[in-house]
């Protein structure tokens, strides 16, 4: 085609204020013409950095909000540990792994326009997720003996039994409410869920103070009224989904064939499920490990209060992680390779930034980090030499979880899983066990450890994405749509 031809296109760029209006069909049309001009390279990166942080602005507040619903119940039952809220945690990491399939299908499917098979791949989600929440049951109903096979003493496995059986409610809601989260997040409807999330975070506050705090209820009430809250969500996203005009297309009402096909989709569930949990349960793991270090206290309490303050940034980077599979899915379905191309790039440099500026708040106030957990200075100093090696991990996931999110959009569940169980348990967990007990290092060495699994598993999926060929992705997107579509009508 001539250049005359994009002129118009060209003009849009020139202008900010015209940038909102240009589609992603006009951009895809520009990228394919040819190598672009320097001068519309910082228009392009405002066009993608606008639709990056409309869907990741809402998607940190509602992963920072549902993630401070356990943190409150945590909180206000002050006589239970962190470790046994982890453990009765651990079935709802699987089941938000399994969900991101619901993300990586219902993204392409809408940006191919198979708007109709959207709200049956929900619906055969949360059949998925209700028959593993099924089998997960008896693990938290018989939680206690697992605390003790671990060595909890009787009175915290019996403390941890009771607040793990009044959390199964809890588990079911969980299994509805991921599945309703990613199909809305994968038409753009964001912010709708940002309100859901905030407005029942503050409601939960008032009825944990009322239940702990005025009633006395203890441990069963509040795991009960995080249930309860849990609860509120799928009811009120429900309501949004069924009545919304926003759902009108993509939610036609409950249908039969949500039982069709479930095989093929059970084993994306299941690779989705594999790479989130093996990533989780690493981390974890490190905290576990290091209560077996010859000081205990101190390694537990100190490392504790850096994993803290790393999973409160990895909220943050999930959020732009799932904007990042948002808009891949979207773009790959629509079969706009250079549009999806062009996001991976702005979404990578975008999380680089802001985790080198985090990394460098960590650093600045690496003694007040402490000093806001505890007043020990034996666990201050221990925290303080870890910070250099909190700055590191809180850098890395700038990029880690983001790339991981360009991969759930992609439908790379099963690759990436692959990779965690090499990087992750073939090699960090193993180095960070012999720098931690065959050496001086401690805590810090198996901290070490944690940083090469990541620093490995990140570098692979760094050169995944820079080797991946974005039209061949197009045409695997739409095969995987077409392929899910035909097992709904079959």
């Amino acid at each position: 085609m001539a250049v005359e031809e994009y002129q118009p296109l060209m003009l849009g760029l020139d202008s900010h204020a015209q940038i909102p209006d240009l589609s992603t069909g006009e951009i895809e049309e520009f990228l394919e013409h040819g190598p672009v001009a320097i001068r519309w390279y910082p228009r392009l990166v405002a066009w993608e950095s606008r639709l990056l942080w409309l869907l990741s602005g809402a998607s940190i507040i509602v992963l920072l909000f549902n993630y401070m619903l356990s943190f409150v119940t945590l909180m206000f039952t002050g006589h239970l540990g962190a470790l046994e809220l982890a453990g009765a945690s651990v079935a709802s990491v699987g089941i938000q792994g399994m969900a991101s399939a619901v993300q990586t299908v219902c993204g392409q499917a809408y940006g191919a326009k198979q708007y109709g098979a959207m709200g049956i791949i929900c619906q055969r989600a949360i059949v998925l997720h209700i028959g593993a929440a099924v089998m997960i049951t008896s693990l938290y109903w018989f939680s206690g003996p697992a605390l003790k096979a671990i060595g909890q003493s009787h009175s915290i496995a019996a403390q941890g039994q009771v607040f793990a059986r009044g959390l199964i409610p809890q588990l079911y809601a969980f299994a509805i409410s991921c599945p309703m989260q990613r199909f809305l997040q994968a038409q753009n409807i964001v912010n709708p869920l940002a309100y859901m999330a905030v407005g029942v975070f503050f409601l939960h506050v008032l009825l944990n103070w009322l239940v702990v705090n005025v009633f006395d209820y203890g441990l069963v009430g509040a795991a009960l009224t995080l249930s309860f809250s849990w609860w509120l969500l799928v009811i009120i996203q429900g309501i949004y989904i069924r009545f919304s005009p926003s759902c009108k297309e993509t939610w036609t009402g409950f249908s039969s064939s949500a039982f069709k096909g479930i095989w093929p989709y059970f084993k994306l569930t299941v690779a989705s499920a594999v790479m989130l949990c093996l990533e989780i349960w690493y981390f974890q793991g490190l905290v576990f490990v290091s209560g077996l270090l010859p000081n205990p206290t101190v390694s537990l309490d100190s490392i504790s209060i850096c994993m803290n303050y790393l999973n409160w940034d990895m909220q943050f980077m999930l959020g732009i992680a799932a904007a990042a599979s948002i808009r891949v899915s979207n773009e790959l379905g629509a079969g706009h390779p250079r549009v999806a191309q062009l996001s991976v790039i702005i979404v990578n440099a975008t999380s680089t930034v802001i985790s080198i500026l985090f990394s460098t708040i960590v650093l600045i106030f690496r003694v007040g980090l402490s000093k806001l957990f505890t007043s020990d200075s034996q666990v201050i100093e221990v925290v303080s030499d870890l910070t250099p090696l909190l700055a590191i991990s809180v850098f890395l996931n700038g990029m880690q979880p983001v790339l991981s999110g360009v991969a759930i959009g992609s439908g790379w569940q099963a690759v990436v899983a692959y990779i965690n169980l090499a990087t992750y348990y073939i090699i960090g967990l193993p180095i960070g066990c012999i720098l931690g007990f065959k050496t001086n290092l401690g805590v810090a060495g198996i901290w070490w450890g944690m940083i090469i699994g990541v620093v490995l598993q990140t570098l692979l999926l760094f050169v995944i994405t820079a080797r991946t060929n974005w039209a061949s992705e197009v045409i695997f997107g739409f095969a995987l749509t077409l392929y899910h579509c035909f097992l709904l009508v079959s």
